[in-house]
């Protein structure tokens, strides 16, 4: 029996314009470093077509939302609060038995340092029940959607997705510094969904510089600088304790169509 959700993570359905249901995309964790009391780490899913973006410590929720006899999980970079959940396919496995072939896709040089040391004997003794492949260039979905990637600016080096399907389109940045001339804004120009890490809610470029994060000023102006649908901001500093801490009545005078992610949050696009 799953027990009754506390009311910090009641779901929230976000419908597409106009009512018309097309993609989800459910918000796993939307924090980034640690977790706190209301976000889990680095987790998004796209739950019809069996793929997950990141796999923070959110990743534990994937099985609630499983709809697929596979599943495909895209790795940004592998920080530990991008990668720990890669851990916790055991527990995925049991509570899904019917589940086939789990893969994960990173970078090579990422791919080496996880076997290296996150799953090492003294970390990690046992080979989680999953796949480990290097990342391609373009990958099809099982519904014919086209996955690519790009760099991101990050220390040790990230990437960017996108996701286009006929008549709508995806794309989920995080772990980089934003900057309306940065490089990937072309590669998210007019998506329909941006999902953007927002990690730094005030203004303080200095420090978004030296950990490769973004703050809330910069990444309204990507959004907006990008012509994207909507935007929704994601890894947000796991010492926020509320969300009106987070200046969205200023953002949306750059930016209007900005919503703050929470865990749970299912979006329709």
């Amino acid at each position: 029996m799953v027990n009754p959700l506390p009311r910090a993570y009641n779901i929230r359905i976000v419908t597409a314009p106009h009512g018309e249901a097309r993609m989800k995309l459910v918000l796993l964790g939307t924090t980034g470093y640690h977790a706190n009391d209301r976000r889990q780490t680095a987790c998004l899913m796209l739950p019809e077509v069996g793929v997950v973006f990141d796999a923070g410590s959110g990743f534990y929720r994937v099985s609630e939302y499983l709809q697929t006899d596979e599943l495909a999980i895209f790795l940004s970079h592998v920080h530990l609060d991008h990668s720990q959940g890669l851990t916790y396919t055991f527990d995925l496995r049991a509570e899904a038995p019917q589940l086939g072939r789990v893969t994960a896709y990173l970078e090579p040089d990422k791919l080496a340092a996880t076997k290296k040391h996150l799953l090492a004997d003294l970390l990690f003794p046992v080979m989680p029940p999953l796949e480990l492949h290097p990342l391609p260039s373009e990958f099809t979905l099982r519904d014919g959607g086209r996955l690519t990637h790009f760099p991101l600016r990050h220390p040790g080096g990230s990437v960017g997705f996108r996701v286009d399907w006929p008549g709508r389109s995806f794309a989920y940045v995080t772990d980089t510094t934003a900057h309306p001339d940065a490089a990937y804004v072309e590669k998210i120009r007019g998506v329909d969904l941006l999902v953007h890490e927002c990690y730094f809610v005030e203004d303080c470029p200095e420090q978004a510089e030296l950990t490769g994060h973004s703050c809330l000023n910069e990444v309204v102006k990507v959004a907006a600088k990008a012509n994207v649908g909507r935007l929704v901001l994601v890894h947000i500093n796991p010492l926020v304790k509320d969300d009106s801490e987070i200046d969205l009545t200023a953002a949306k005078k750059v930016f209007r169509n900005t919503e703050i992610g929470v865990d749970r949050m299912e979006i329709e696009f």
